[in-house]
């Protein structure tokens, strides 16, 4: 392997991405009234969005679909082929069809679209032929622009993909958008991994009920540190005679109160009015503030309301569940 193959191998790769990208920027120009049109569409069904295509357009139809799902459109893929052997089931009255095919000729797609013109499921095809029988049978047609493959020679699916592919990213942003799709809604669909655990709330993560480390602003400070270690957070919080969170005592306050520590009350050693956060919050701000503030635990109190200790939530906790 020389440095002339690793400039080939660059040059290759660089033309590849100029290439399609400029075709998505003739693909953004040409989205008109067919676009808004399509998203209305899905807008009023009262069932799910049915993506299908065949070879690498059933790929970019199973992307599709997929994030449809996990943004408030109820949809899923069905496999053209397989629906002629049974699956043409999953398609129903109430549903809409969106049927991918560079050329609008697939074989393998004729069944699915006899199907909807029976039984009348409304159909967008997406395809780079206006003329062709996917965008002929449409009840509305989607155009690729025209644009070279990235491959060179015209025949590996390359460019096409990728601009269906954003269409469908751009199909999904404007249904989000329209349906004021939250990240709240997000976490709901996204409860696992990385995304969920970047959209986890403070409530999902913290302690509360007998494990909060709390005692009275008159307890010695001897049962104060009994109560330290036995909750095993580090802290104990300190209350006030109605209940509110008015203190809390950390390791740093027990080193600058060492004398004479145990003739002391925990309302004399804490720290008053702590920094505290939301149960609602995300839990990555709770590690931002924790970061910032340079301490490993948070109390959770309402919002705009009375400091009343709703859990406490630790680094630890958030380094668990993968926030961090």
């Amino acid at each position: 392997m020389t440095d002339t193959d690793s400039d080939i191998f660059l040059s290759a790769g660089r033309r590849v991405i100029a290439i399609e990208a400029e075709a998505l920027g003739l693909l953004g120009a040409a989205l008109d009234d067919s676009f808004a049109a399509s998203v209305r569409l899905i807008l009023n069904a009262r069932g799910r969005v049915i993506v299908s295509g065949m070879g690498k357009s059933g790929h970019i139809a199973r992307k599709i679909a997929a994030t449809l799902a996990s943004t408030g459109t109820p949809a899923h893929f069905v496999h053209p082929a397989e629906a002629s052997h049974g699956d043409l089931g999953m398609l129903a009255a109430g549903d809409v069809v969106m049927m991918l095919s560079n050329s609008g000729e697939t074989p393998e797609l004729a069944d699915m679209i006899a199907h909807t013109r029976r039984f009348n499921i409304p159909l967008i095809g997406v395809a780079s032929r206006p003329d062709s029988t996917l965008l002929r049978q449409a009840d509305v047609a989607l155009v690729l622009p025209k644009a070279p493959e990235a491959c060179g020679t015209g025949i590996v699916p390359t460019t096409s993909t990728t601009m269906t592919l954003a269409l469908g990213d751009a199909l999904a942003v404007a249904l989000m958008e329209h349906r004021q799709f939250t990240p709240e809604h997000f976490r709901q669909f996204h409860p696992g991994g990385k995304l969920g655990a970047q959209l986890s709330k403070v409530s999902d993560l913290m302690h509360g009920g007998d494990e909060l480390p709390l005692v009275g602003m008159d307890t010695s400070m001897g049962e104060a540190l009994i109560v330290m270690s036995q909750k095993g957070f580090g802290v104990v919080g300190v209350l006030s005679e109605s209940g509110l969170l008015a203190g809390i005592i950390t390791d740093g306050d027990l080193r600058r109160n060492l004398v004479n520590l145990l003739d002391k009350t925990a309302g004399d050693v804490m720290t008053r009015d702590p920094k505290t956060i939301g149960p609602d919050e995300l839990a990555e701000k709770a590690v931002a503030l924790m970061d910032r503030l340079k301490i490993t635990s948070l109390f959770a109190v309402d919002p705009g309301g009375p400091r009343i200790a709703r859990g406490i939530v630790t680094i630890h906790d958030c380094l668990r569940a993968g926030v961090v």
